[in-house]
Parts: structure tokens; C-alpha cells; sequence
């Protein structure tokens, strides 16, 4: 499967989607759903209980990354997605 066509199939659910919010952006995991995300052109916001040089990266690729979980960080989200860990 190539980019283009990977990107048609994994884009269909996210259509509207402009700006998502990753509550546990500092895991591996998110971490690395969140720089997809930004390499794709999304706006990515997220929130992590510390600073860490996952989240650093991530602010250094045009994401924001806040300091705490708090209800007002996920403002102007389209979409919320929550870590499990």
C-alpha cells in the first residue's frame, strides 16, 4: 500500500477533523500518534502529568503540550482520544 492510498483509508473517519487533543501525549504510544498526526497536518494538542523529551519533541514539530490534565486544555478540539496507561 502506498502513502496516498494509506492516507485515503486512514483519513476516511477523521473527515471535519482539524484539531485533536491526546490526553497522555507523553507516552510512547500517544507520543507517537501525536507525530503522526502533526506530519499529516493536524493541529495536535495534548496534555501529560510532566514535561519530557517525548513532549518536547513533539512541541518542536508545531504541537502544544500542556503541563497537567485540566478541562480547558481541550478547547477548540474536534477530537479527544484518552490513553489507557
Amino acid at each position: 500500500m502506498g502513502r496516498e492510498e494509506y492516507r485515503e483509508q486512514t483519513s476516511k473517519g477523521l473527515e471535519g477533523v482539524r484539531h485533536v487533543h491526546l490526553v497522555g501525549i507523553g507516552g510512547i504510544g500517544m507520543s507517537g500518534i501525536a507525530r503522526v498526526l502533526l506530519e499529516e497536518g493536524y493541529r495536535v494538542s495534548g496534555s501529560d502529568l510532566r514535561v519530557s523529551p517525548l513532549t518536547e519533541a513533539l512541541v518542536g514539530l508545531g504541537g502544544t503540550v500542556y503541563e497537567g490534565h485540566a478541562a480547558k486544555n481541550i478547547a477548540g478540539a474536534n477530537l479527544v482520544v484518552v490513553s489507557s496507561a
